[in-house]
């Protein structure tokens, strides 16, 4: 394949960035762009419209996902889909999903420039929502194309101010599905462009990571049952302090999962005490505890390691430990096919390219579970996401532009 000059590609980029960062801007240079609201209805129509004066076959589908088809000579009956997600949380970055959408749009314009129609029909997907910013719903868009959304969900999530996700669609004129959503049968594979939103590519001065697999994620809330007493009158060895067997727990289970396994991370990120003033001992606290990693076998033998602990240290303190596991997503693996053909892409580009993991989920997680997937990522300044402060070079913005364009070449033409 031809690579064009560099100031070419980063001037592109970079302009549909900004453009797309209007829709939503916030004062600090942010973005807020949340589900059905008006800033997303304008992103999605402005990111339709782009696509059909491209050239190509612009479409929404029920639920407000916009595809824009270039259609095939020769193999149409399955697609080679890429993008990403085009809403944002709140005051969020300008490169979170909406790269992936402006990357895929411009890798496409540029093949049908130089190389005109493809062998295999190709899709350009600005997937209309992902983080679940405005409803407690995640990967909405991702998951009407799998199928995998739960019936009368549109009527039964709600926002903040008690307005239903399917209101909000009738509000822009989209029907909430009346039924189950349908799998789409004919995806050939997926990939997806983000920014990292970690610093493991700017450590080892990768240009480009090619994951491997997604981190399965299980979340707990852990609670501990002690006796609230008094704070001066009660001695240390006759407490069932519950804040006490809490700190050893937490210092125990983060202690464990450094051991079991390098890629393992194991998060409390949220505490609640009970009585909670100054001058009792606590008779309660309940905390989180987010574990990823990559390997469902592993997770599943780490829970059996935490059951063991909190019955243990329980006994210990004549104290009572219980653990409810309320979320469990479930690793994915990316294609081997598919990222090895991308590997492939980089090499031949001379772009450094890393074999790495993904320590968060993505649109590609979705999809990864339907059908043949691979993600890609860009180095993040910092490692930061999810704020105004967001930034990636735009010479690493190029380059996951030629690796995608490679790509899709390759897989396509």
């Amino acid at each position: 394949m031809a690579v064009h000059s560099s100031n070419i590609i980063q001037d592109q980029i970079d302009q549909l960035l900004q453009w797309l960062s209007g829709f939503g801007k916030t004062e600090d240079g942010g973005v807020t762009r949340l589900l059905y609201d008006e800033s997303w209805q304008q992103a999605q129509e402005a990111v339709k419209g782009k696509m059909g004066a491209m050239g190509l076959e612009a479409r929404y589908d029920t639920v407000g996902n916009v595809f824009g088809r270039f259609e095939g000579t020769e193999k149409t009956d399955k697609v080679v889909m890429a993008g990403s997600h085009i809403d944002s949380v709140v005051n969020g970055g300008i490169y979170d999903g909406a790269y992936g959408v402006a990357a895929a749009m411009l890798a496409v314009e540029r093949l049908k420039q130089a190389y005109g129609r493809p062998k295999q029909s190709i899709e350009v997907v600005s997937f209309c929502e992902e983080e679940g910013s405005r409803f407690p719903v995640t990967f909405w868009g991702s998951g009407h194309i799998t199928g995998r959304l739960a019936e009368g969900e549109s009527e039964t999530l709600k926002d903040t101010d008690g307005i239903s996700i399917g209101q909000a669609m009738r509000a822009c004129e989209f029907e909430a599905p009346a039924s189950l959503p349908l799998k789409r049968e004919d995806i050939d594979s997926f990939i997806e462009l983000h920014v990292e939103q970690g610093g493991t590519l700017e450590k080892t001065n990768a240009s480009v990571g090619v994951v491997s697999d997604i981190v399965g994620q299980r979340r707990y809330h852990i609670t501990v049952e002690g006796e609230s007493n008094h704070a001066g009158t009660t001695p240390m060895p006759e407490r069932k302090d519950a804040v006490v067997l809490s700190s050893e727990l937490i210092t125990n289970i983060t202690a464990m999962a450094r051991r079991k396994d390098e890629s393992m991370v194991a998060t409390i990120g949220k505490m609640e005490i009970t009585p909670n003033v100054p001058n009792v001992i606590a008779s309660k606290v309940v905390f989180s505890l987010d574990v990823r990693h990559h390997s469902k076998a592993l997770l599943e033998e780490f829970e059996q390691e935490l059951e063991n602990l909190y019955a243990v240290q329980a006994e210990q303190c004549s104290m009572n430990v219980s653990s409810n596991c309320w979320m469990e997503v479930e690793p994915v693996p990316m294609s081997r096919a598919v990222y090895e053909t991308m590997h492939k892409a980089a090499e031949s580009l001379q772009i450094p390219s890393q074999l790495m993991i993904s320590g968060a989920g993505h649109d590609a997680q979705v999809m990864g579970s339907y059908y043949p997937t691979a993600l890609l990522f860009v180095p993040s300044e910092a490692g930061v996401s999810h704020s105004p402060k967001e930034y990636t070079k735009s010479s690493d913005l190029e380059q996951g532009v030629k690796v995608l364009e490679e790509t899709l070449f390759r897989l396509a033409y």
